[in-house]
């Protein structure tokens, strides 16, 4: 059987209900709609970390972030840590990618040129963290200045929390699928299979669409739903949540909640979805080029995020130590024409861990024993209805308006979820069958203290399957 090639197209700090096919009436995403009617959509697909860097090379590497060591924004990715890229490109795959990776600290205090690699097996590599101008090789910001323009978001009248940002035509997203093109058409010729990692960094704030994809809610602007948030929930609450209310990560000039207007939560959501408008668009013509140049029946395709955003939900907006389904749960659809289930919808419990394990058995590729990941492929074949159990995500580090350090780790089933912020004592317990919204936190209601033990022993477990399984066992003693 001939390897397929894959394209992967991850966004950043996308949530599950942002498309058509995921129930959204306000969105625009016909390409990704038809995607998953190709393939198969899963109703239950959730991160292992609710930030970017340790998700990522939680999905990339089939390891859990404390497993990796990359548990936080701002750390490097150990050296000997053996991506699912690197493995295929050994098995014979030429590998490419455009614009973000960020498994290693990005930022210019330390980051002088481009982010810090390990081998991680791609070959071509275009570069752009994200959309702004901070490093000479941000390959996007060449592109741009190679059309005779620049980045230069623009004030939007009426909201000082989006901003407008380049056409179209000259966006970032844009740009990584023009790369994802090139390299779609240049591999079309050849024997040995690709896989191409597509890396926007949209819908991820700054929220900065195009003005023409913005304009289009403007024309029905009173009609976009306010956040979901019930006054005085937050009593309830985590510290972490009631600090954040007042601005994300604790900085009340970062979309500070309590004193943001109706207009305010408006503006923001109709800014992110737009941009989901726009990455659909770009999706569209990535899967243009694979029909194009008759490749499609040959490629694995996988649409995901890496973590979700609250969008103003419960009071608080981007993302933290905070485990709701906005932050957790995330699309996911990968379609593969006459190998796997077409239409299908799954709502089995997966986990982004599970995509590396996944692309190995699909490749053909031998396992790796560092893997803590559980391959789906059984249940995109159609031989398999369920998966896991439960979920588990982690978040590391996360300072509380007194400075001191939290870790947390959430636990959840089809029913419940059960989130624990180990040094501070506090913690959360939904009922989801019961209160879908995550309103009522149930952590000392008497009547739940039952489901409370057992949750807590799943979290615990889980917690104990996380301790690295390498080096493998050579001998009885």
């Amino acid at each position: 059987m001939k390897q397929p090639n894959i394209l992967w197209i991850c966004t950043d700090q996308q949530r599950f209900d942002t498309l058509g096919v995921y129930g959204n009436q306000y969105v625009k995403t016909p390409n990704i709609d038809r995607l998953a009617e190709n393939g198969v959509l899963f109703e239950n697909a959730f991160c292992q970390s609710t930030v970017c860097a340790p998700s990522r090379a939680s999905f990339l590497t089939g390891r859990y972030p404390r497993t990796t060591r990359c548990r936080k924004n701002g750390q490097n990715i150990p050296e000997e840590e053996v991506l699912v890229t690197r493995l295929l490109a050994e098995g014979g795959y030429t590998c490419g990618l455009s614009g973000k990776l960020h498994i290693s600290a990005c930022h210019p205090k330390v980051c002088s040129a481009t982010e810090r690699r390990i081998n991680d097996g791609y070959s071509q590599f275009y570069w752009s963290h994200h959309p702004a101008g901070d490093w000479p090789t941000n390959e996007y910001i060449q592109w741009l200045r190679n059309k005779g323009k620049t980045f230069s978001p623009e004030p939007v009248e009426g909201c000082k929390y989006i901003e407008y940002g380049p056409d179209a035509e000259d966006h970032q997203a844009t740009w990584c699928a023009e790369k994802a093109i090139e390299f779609i058409e240049a591999n079309q010729n050849f024997e040995k299979p690709w896989l191409f990692s597509v890396n926007i960094f949209a819908p991820h704030h700054p929220f900065d669409p195009p003005k023409s994809h913005l304009q289009r809610y403007l024309d029905r602007f009173d009609e976009i739903p306010l956040p979901n948030y019930k006054e005085g929930e937050l009593e309830c609450k985590t510290s972490f949540q009631r600090r954040d209310h007042e601005g994300a990560y604790g900085n009340t000039n970062l979309y500070p909640f309590c004193n943001m207007t109706e207009t305010d939560h408006r503006y923001v959501r109709a800014a992110y979805w737009a941009m989901i408008d726009l990455i659909d668009e770009q999706v569209g013509k990535m899967i243009e080029a694979l029909e194009r140049t008759d490749q499609l029946e040959d490629t694995i395709v996988i649409f995901m995020s890496d973590h979700g955003e609250l969008l103003g939900d419960h009071g608080i907006y981007l993302k933290g130590p905070h485990f709701y389904e906005p932050c957790v749960h995330v699309p996911l659809i990968v379609s593969f024409p006459g190998t796997i289930t077409k239409g299908s919808r799954s709502s089995a419990l997966v986990e982004l861990v599970d995509l590396a394990p996944t692309l190995l058995e699909a490749a053909g590729v031998p396992d790796y024993p560092g893997m803590q990941g559980k391959s789906i492929w059984p249940v995109l074949i159609g031989e398999a209805e369920q998966h896991r159990q439960d979920v588990y995500c982690e978040s590391y580090d996360f300072p509380d308006k007194d400075g001191q350090v939290g870790y947390a780790g959430m636990i959840r089933t089809e029913r419940y979820k059960l989130t624990m912020y180990h040094m501070q004592g506090d913690g959360e317990l939904y009922d989801l069958e019961k209160d879908p919204n995550e309103t009522q936190n149930l952590w000392d209601d008497p009547e739940y203290q039952s489901v409370r033990f057992q949750m807590l022993e799943r979290l615990c477990k889980r917690m104990a399957e996380t301790v690295d399984p390498l080096p493998s066992r050579i001998s009885p003693w």
